[in-house]
């Protein structure tokens, strides 16, 4: 292997290896995704940013970004910690995972994923959290009703 072989690359690019021969860059493992939107969802629950999540492993926020982009693996003495920091079990980001190697059949129920990607999103846990403040049922839902009816006609 030469040096020049090791300098980084964007994401993107496809990389020259041995020889001529020409590799694309994998896609991130699907339980890797998971477990890093579950690490980005619990960081938002607690209105902790990424720079400071980042300063407490002690790394940078582009760290932070990777591991809950899935991009890069979180060991598990890292995960040991992230939980540790975030208050909750390790178990926690596992919850709703992909099961490896599980091909899915026509009869298995749609995957929660879309949930655990809402509930990752800023917009997506305040308004949950604001949903869940209203105390009257039927006010809640009402407004059920009322997105369900907004969303049919968008």
């Amino acid at each position: 292997m030469r040096v020049s072989d090791l300098n980084a690359a964007p994401d993107h690019v496809i990389r020259p290896t041995h020889g001529s021969k020409m590799i694309a860059k994998k896609s991130p493992d699907p339980t890797d995704k998971h477990v890093g939107s579950r690490v980005r969802m619990r960081r938002l629950m607690l209105g902790m940013s990424q720079e400071k999540l980042g300063d407490a492993l002690g790394l940078t926020f582009q760290q932070v970004q990777k591991y809950e982009k899935g991009t890069n693996r979180i060991a598990a003495s890292r995960l040991q910690h992230l939980a540790q920091l975030l208050q909750v079990p390790v178990p926690f980001f596992f919850e709703g995972a992909p099961q490896a190697g599980k091909k899915e059949r026509a009869s298995d129920a749609p995957s929660p994923a879309y949930v655990t990607e809402f509930l990752s999103t800023a917009d997506g846990l305040a308004l949950t959290e604001a949903y869940m403040r209203i105390k009257n049922a039927k006010l809640r839902r009402a407004i059920v009703h009322l997105v369900e009816e907004v969303s049919d006609r968008t």
